[in-house]
């Protein structure tokens, strides 16, 4: 099988190219690399096992010759993290809606096997107790930039469905739940890297608001799990699924359990919302997956403890590949 991965090296992509050249699959990569990291793919460019176009997904001279032949294509470029948006918002909307664009339409013209995949940001501030695919969106005003990302990735949902519905492309999009695992970086705000490099160096663990907002972390191996086994389901075609595992913990237990596994004194700093990400923003209490149509699809869900993916990360750890924004 040849295999597409636009965004293929980032943090999810690159463990995504990993499993299909493991699998023996033919596989191509897209990437720009604004936030993707060549060491993340290198070893395999190096060694001939995937072929890898630097640039846009967007550019149709990118896009074109990477999908030469290809039976399987997974969109992940996308603009990434909090603060990459909160800074270019122009630029995340362009790279959000353009590049989806342009692979849905490459696609659908030879009705290749399509996974996009989308975020739990969608669900915006609906913070009802394990969230359906099905649940409704609730956004705040379009002044406030933090809700950018979840109306051009929802916008991009809307896109993926209707190229399904009108021209036949067999999609699925997957909703995704706070991945994270080794080679993620806390540069543009994800919280373990971050937590795990402060604690390491002996840092405050810096705690934006009050702490007690709930999240659910999902391991990356468990993701591409899922995504690889989405893509390989006929009844996955046309659905939205969520992927994520539902355990739930507060931003300031987690910072808490960070320095018990990672042997750290580092005392917890509080800070508000304004002062991290500027005047204005909002953020949502609580996002807990419903997994029940993952289980139905595939016989999965990601289950691998917190404190596990935590570990991977302190083993990964070097100030290069963590670094703060």
């Amino acid at each position: 099988m040849r295999v597409l991965v636009t965004g293929g090296a980032g943090f999810v992509g690159s463990h995504l190219v990993d499993a299909h050249v493991a699998r023996g699959d033919d596989v191509v990569v897209v990437d720009d690399l604004s936030t993707g990291r060549m060491e993340n793919i290198a070893a395999h460019v190096a060694g001939g096992r995937i072929r890898f176009h630097q640039g846009k997904a967007e550019d149709s001279a990118v896009l074109g010759p990477a999908f030469e032949g290809v039976d399987l294509v997974y969109h992940l470029a996308a603009a990434v993290g909090v603060f990459q948006i909160l800074q270019y918002p122009l630029a995340s909307i362009r790279t959000n809606l353009e590049a989806s664009s342009a692979v849905f339409e490459r696609a659908a013209a030879r009705s290749v096997r399509t996974v996009f995949t989308s975020t739990s940001e969608v669900y915006g501030k609906n913070v009802s107790d394990a969230l359906k695919e099905d649940d409704d969106t609730i956004y705040g005003p379009t002044k406030v930039r933090r809700w950018l990302y979840a109306v051009s990735k929802a916008t991009d949902e809307f896109l993926a469905l209707a190229y399904h519905q009108e021209l036949g492309l067999p999609v699925t999009v997957v909703r995704l739940f706070n991945t994270t695992g080794p080679r993620q970086t806390g540069a543009y705000g994800m919280v373990v890297p971050r937590f795990v490099r402060q604690a390491i160096e002996g840092q405050p663990l810096t705690v934006y608001g009050d702490g007690g907002q709930l999240r659910c972390f999902t391991n990356v191996h468990d993701v591409v799990a899922a995504l690889m086994a989405l893509a390989a389901t006929p009844a996955a075609i046309g659905e939205v699924v969520n992927v994520g595992n539902p355990r739930e913990i507060s931003i300031r237990d987690l910072a808490s359990l960070v320095c018990k596994i990672v042997g750290s004194n580092s005392p917890v700093q509080l800070i508000d919302y304004e002062s991290a990400y500027g005047e204005g923003f909002e953020d949502m209490r609580r996002r807990v997956p419903d997994v029940s149509r993952l289980r139905s699809l595939i016989g999965f869900v990601p289950t691998t403890p917190l404190e596990e993916t935590i570990e991977g990360i302190a083993r990964d750890f070097t100030p290069e590949r963590h670094p703060l924004p």
